[in-house]
This record gives C-alpha cells, sequence and structure tokens, in this order.
C-alpha cells in the first residue's frame, strides 16, 4: 500500500474544520475508551509500515523494511480531559519558529485516511482564527497540536518579485480520531478514524490578538498549547485577548520600563515576574 504524495499550497490559521456534532450518537461517546482503540490502530499502522526515501511514500513492509514506529517521535495530549497520543515524522525541522494554535501559517499538506485514500486537496483555503476562543472548539484539535512540533522556513525573494521558502519544516502527523472528526462522519472520512496528514510549513505569522505588545504565543503561560486557562488577573478574559493582564489599570503595552517594545523583559522589583504579570507594579 501506497501513500500518494500529493503537496496542496494554500494559506491557513492552523485549521481543518470539524463538522457539527448531528450524530445521535455523540451525546454517547466514549472519548476515553475511543483513545485506547485509536493508539491501538496507529501503533499496529507505524509497526507494519514504513517511509519510502526514495518516492517518499509509506508502504506496507513486505520485506523487513525499517517501520514506521522506531523513527516517530510521541506527543503526549489532554484535551478535554482525556489523553491522546499524536504521532509525528519529522523529516525536517525548520529553521525559524513554531507556531502555537492561534498562529497563522503558510503551509502544504495532504489529508488522508489508513488505506491510502486522500480526502483533501483543497488548492486554495486562506482563513484568519480571528480573537474568538469559540472558534478553537471548531478545529481539529491534532493540527493545533501537531503543527507546534515544526518550524516555518527562510523567505526567498526572486528576481521576478515572487517569493520562495528554504528549509521549512516537514513530516508526517498521525492523528487518532478524537482530535480530528470524533465519531462522526465527514465525506470520505468514516467515524472514528484516524487520519495521516504529509506536511509542509513553509512559513509562519505570529499573531497578537489583543495588540498588547506581546505575541498570544507567548501568552499561553503553562505552556499546554490551550489559551482559554491562562488568565492572570481572573477577569474572565484570556490574556491573549486581555490588553491589561494582571488588572493593574496599566494597560500591557505600557508596561514597558526600558522601552524596547517587549514588555515580557520588564521586572521592576527583580521578583521574577513581568511587571505586566505583577499587579505590584505600575
Amino acid at each position: 500500500m501506497k501513500i500518494k504524495n500529493i503537496l496542496v499550497l494554500f494559506v491557513i490559521g492552523l485549521v481543518i474544520f470539524s463538522c457539527k456534532k448531528d450524530d445521535d450518537d455523540s451525546d454517547n461517546y466514549d472519548a476515553a475508551g475511543q483513545s485506547i482503540i485509536d493508539d491501538s490502530v496507529l501503533i499496529d499502522y507505524l509497526k507494519t509500515h514504513y517511509l519510502n526515501e526514495e518516492d517518499g511514500g509509506i508502504w506496507t513492509i513486505t520485506n523487513g523494511e525499517t517501520p514506521l514506529i522506531g523513527q516517530v517521535n510521541t506527543q503526549d495530549i489532554i484535551y478535554n480531559d482525556v489523553a491522546y497520543k499524536l504521532y509525528y515524522l519529522r523529516q525536517n525541522e525548520g529553521s525559524s519558529i513554531a507556531p502555537s494554535a492561534v498562529d497563522s501559517i503558510y503551509a502544504t499538506y495532504t489529508g488522508m485516511l489508513l488505506d491510502s485514500t486522500v480526502f483533501d486537496s483543497k488548492t486554495t483555503f486562506s482563513w484568519n482564527i480571528g480573537s474568538s476562543p469559540a472558534i478553537l472548539s471548531g478545529l481539529i484539535p491534532g493540527w493545533q497540536y501537531g503543527f507546534s512540533n515544526f518550524k516555518g522556513g527562510t523567505v526567498v525573494q526572486n528576481e521576478d518579485e515572487s517569493f520562495d521558502f528554504e528549509d521549512y519544516g516537514k513530516g508526517i502527523l498521525f492523528i487518532p480520531s478524537g482530535l480530528a472528526y470524533r465519531n462522526i462522519s465527514q465525506g470520505l472520512i468514516e467515524k472514528n478514524s484516524p487520519l495521516i496528514f504529509e506536511i509542509e510549513l513553509k512559513n509562519v505569522n505570529l499573531i497578537d490578538h489583543d495588540l498588547d505588545g506581546v505575541d498570544s504565543k507567548f501568552e499561553d503561560l503553562n505552556g499546554d498549547n490551550n489559551f482559554t486557562n491562562d488568565d492572570t488577573d481572573e477577569d474572565g478574559i484570556y490574556n491573549y485577548l486581555d490588553d491589561d493582564d494582571d488588572g493593574d489599570g496599566v494597560l500591557t503595552i505600557d508596561e514597558d520600563a526600558n522601552g524596547d517594545g517587549d514588555p515580557t523583559n520588564d521586572d521592576s522589583n527583580s521578583n521574577g515576574i513581568p511587571d505586566y504579570l505583577d499587579n505590584t507594579t505600575k
């Protein structure tokens, strides 16, 4: 079995939209149980398939080839209180910066089922995550987490004013169904289907949603790639949307004592907490 290598260029904001929960079985969905099943299926797949270096395809092992299971990395993820394992093969890490779940990226991808069926080959797709945290629930979490393991490349300007990229992130994501479409069928994707994505992360655009001088990526203080559980002043506004993160009445962008435009490196009382997160300093 060979997975076709079809890479489609488009601009995205880490988004493959999930479908609405219109399946009557959704309310009875056993996410934890399905996670265990998916992991077993993915491990079996990774043990029985290998990456063909000549054509870049994934083939079934028939002659002692090196299985993917020994080449992939494992990403442990807690999503909606359920533990998942996402596997990724990093063929090239990239050279710039890794995106977070709220950033925009310029990337190519091919989405496939475990039987090699290509289910997504869109040629154009433009999207921006916006500022509403509700949008996060409408995305496939596997993309939000998976792309964070890669970095963008270097932009190269051509003589004809077009551009290209060098040393960009490249790899393959193996995503359990619970971080994709769960138990709801979506086009060619049957319910409870783990997915594979071949990706090339060309470029990353960090976004400062609240325009407070701190890119949203760095407002995930606990580093779990979930931007809806970081609220320093507990005012009900997530840090990445809050222009006064510590609630001291001084805008975050103005808590820049050294005037370098970066509020994250100012600590007036030397207590180890940046001024913009410390309501005892203004």
